[in-house]
């Protein structure tokens, strides 16, 4: 019993070289196919260097192109001079210059002597198939793809949609129903001649030269027509990501690939000389008699393949940071807006921090700067009250602000005169709990000198932004938690209302409110949205504000009684 190894190699020959003759010491034939890619000078350099080793052939070369006809060349080439030469190989087992064995080679030929029937590739049908990336599966077989898509990318994309467009579409020869799966298989003698020498070999090579990225259905295809029994599974370890690229075993990897019990790894770093001297060894010491379970590791990959894609919530990384919705969360901690309750109310922002233990700031997306609290002009994480920076990417700037003072629940004003760009942001956060004064914008213009008809213009903008906010805050796509009060049902029942409010935020204290913050007088208002309605503006926001006496202020609670004693 004789594991015959075939070799596709296009870089890192030094370390090809090196696996070449781990399997021929081992006594397995070793068949090199090297891609035309390599340099003649390079190439006969490497053939050179193996000249010593009596069990290792070369097959005649082709250009292996990602995803076209040539790597299929290259491995029934080696494969045929496998066969050939070497009469003794039971089986033959395809691998690449980057590949590495796992485990002593004598293991694999045990494993294999003791299935002398079995042929292990992957195949399955493309309606089973879900791992295929950019939207060609069935596809793939009933459209002709004479171009390399990685470097005639644009012809490739509009040869595809010229033949969807004129219904273009290819039958499959005999009949054969056509299989995907690894490229790297493990074949037994009796199939890989078979598919070799069938008959309608010609009329197989014509028609998967047009298919896209034929290496990974061709001998899959074919191997269920000629074999006696297949597993549907590859004795190599080949892990992928979400965007189908293979990942890369490095050094700190050694421990990972060794609980793999893997007969064979790829793709290895050239350079993680570790993992090489590791496993390029026969220590009988080593070996067992476990069967190969890539499935201890995949908790592991799926583990990074998360971390990769949704990563830490409200942490961006390049993986991220240009796909929409894979920020996992924009922000990293829950935080909170107010809109509307610094214009109603006097000393809102110290009597909310008193209450809350929160940081209160102001109007952070202010036109003329952020409004840090306090004062600051620099806040943690070195980020400024600079409104150019801010505005450069008001998304980032509330992102970095909640990353760089988590531990420490953040509140800012907002209103229709600060920058809107963030507005949306803000109602899709699941972060974020914000609370609306509807109309109360209109206090501060009420108590301007300015010429009436600049007041009505303003008056008219103001409530035109906030009305697209409101609007926004009550889509169905809104993860935040939102109230809203028109200003005056909030006037009606202040208390009762920043209860509501201040309980949202989870504050530090659940005990009821003893106390409010001062309201700002609201004499004169009713008449002032009177004259709006009367200069033709329809102030709608504020809710049904009366137009006659006044609504009466909440007294402040008196200080209690307390006797001195002498």
């Amino acid at each position: 019993m004789t594991v015959g190894i075939v070799m596709l190699v296009h870089t890192a020959l030094n370390r090809a070289e090196q696996v070449a003759r781990h399997w021929a010491a081992a006594g397995c034939p070793v068949v090199i196919h090297a891609d035309t890619n390599v340099p003649r000078r390079v190439f006969r350099a490497f053939r050179k260097s193996l000249e010593d080793v009596e069990r290792i052939r070369f097959s005649d070369r082709h250009r292996c192109e990602w995803g076209t006809w040539g790597i299929v060349a290259a491995t029934q080439a080696g494969a045929e001079v496998m066969l050939r030469d070497f009469p003794e190989v039971s089986h033959v087992y395809l691998a690449s210059g980057s590949c590495l064995p796992l485990r002593p080679v004598p293991e694999l030929t045990d494993y294999l002597a003791a299935r002398p029937d079995t042929d292990f590739i992957e195949s399955a049908t493309t309606a089973d198939v879900e791992w295929t990336v950019g939207g060609l599966d069935s596809e793939r077989f009933t459209l002709r793809f004479p171009f390399a898509w990685k470097k005639h990318r644009r012809l490739f994309d509009r040869y595809v949609e010229l033949q969807r467009r004129v219904g273009f579409k290819r039958r499959m020869p005999n009949g054969i129903v056509p299989h995907m799966g690894s490229q790297w298989w493990c074949l037994t003698r009796a199939t890989l001649s078979a598919i070799l020498e069938d008959p309608e070999r010609p009329t197989y090579d014509r028609f998967f030269q047009r298919v896209w990225i034929p290496d990974e259905s061709y001998f899959q295809t074919l191997a269920r027509i000629h074999s006696r029994r297949i597993e549907s599974r590859s004795l190599t370890l080949s892990k992928f990501d979400f965007q189908g690229k293979p990942h890369i075993f490095y050094d700190d990897h050694l421990q990972l690939l060794r609980r793999s019990d893997c007969f064979v790894a790829r793709k290895i770093w050239p350079h993680a000389g570790r993992l090489y001297r590791a496993f390029l060894i026969e220590d009988p010491a080593t070996r067992k008699k476990t069967e190969p379970n890539p499935g201890k590791i995949d908790r592991i990959f799926s583990r990074a393949v998360e971390l990769r894609t949704r990563g830490r919530p409200g942490l961006y990384m390049q993986s991220r940071w240009p796909n929409w919705g894979w920020e996992n969360g924009a922000t990293c901690a829950p935080y909170a807006v107010f809109q509307g309750f610094s214009e109603l109310f006097e000393d809102f922002e110290p009597w909310l921090e008193g209450q809350t233990g929160m940081r209160v700031h102001g109007h952070l997306y202010a036109p003329g700067g952020v409004a840090f609290s306090g004062g600051q002009s620099v806040v943690a994480g070195a980020i400024p009250d600079s409104a150019a920076i801010r505005d450069y990417n008001p998304r980032g700037f509330l992102t970095n602000l909640i990353w760089a003072t988590r531990g420490e629940q953040q509140c800012f004003q907002y209103g229709p005169a600060d920058n809107q760009k963030i507005a949306w942001d803000l109602a899709r956060d699941g972060n974020a709990r914000i609370a609306v004064i509807s109309g109360a914008w209109a206090l501060p213009l009420a108590r301007s000198r300015a010429d009436f008809a600049e007041i009505r213009a303003e008056a008219a903008r103001l409530q035109k932004i906030e009305a697209k906010f409101i609007e926004t805050l009550r889509q169905t796509e809104t993860k935040a938690r939102v109230h809203i009060w028109t200003l005056a049902d909030f006037v009606e029942a202040p208390m009762q209302a920043l209860q509501d409010a201040v309980a949202e935020l989870g504050a530090r204290s659940t005990r009821r409110l003893s106390e409010a913050p001062t309201m700002v007088d609201l004499t004169g208002f009713g008449q002032f949205l009177q004259n709006l309605k009367n200069q033709g503006m329809h102030p709608h926001l504020m809710g049904d504000f009366p137009a006659g006496p006044d609504p009466e202020r909440p007294p402040r609670k008196a200080p209690k009684p307390y006797l001195v004693q002498k």
